[in-house]
């Protein structure tokens, strides 16, 4: 595997989601090893290296994938009382594709780092 789950594993299908929201352009889904008792990955369908790296993209892919953040994070603030919203840089960032995590409730393991 590379360092990009998103797009080989998740978007690709090889690695079955349970997708919350979807767009044209973006995927919310479960994450497949979650750290909080609720963790949602909000990804851009196509690859977009990080925050402050969008390679190709332009700045609509960002807008869009904020929308469905958004989205995601009223409902799970709606459904759970609070939500977190997260993204990673650097070598924060597991997988070199631009994610958000949403996310309530503690973690259900240690942190490794």
């Amino acid at each position: 595997m590379t360092d990009d789950f998103y797009c080989d594993e998740a978007l690709s299908g090889r690695t079955p989601v349970r997708v919350v929201a979807e767009t044209d352009e973006v995927l919310a889904f479960h994450h497949t090893r979650p750290f909080w008792p609720v963790h949602i990955v909000v990804v851009p369908k196509r690859h977009v290296p990080s925050l402050v790296d969008l390679g190709a993209a332009a700045e609509p892919v960002l807008h869009a994938v904020l929308a469905v953040v958004r989205q995601v994070a009223a409902d799970v603030t709606r459904e759970h009382g609070a939500c977190r919203v997260l993204t990673n840089l650097g070598r924060y960032q597991d997988s070199k594709h631009l994610h958000f995590h949403v996310n309530s409730g503690m973690p259900l393991r240690p942190e490794t780092d």
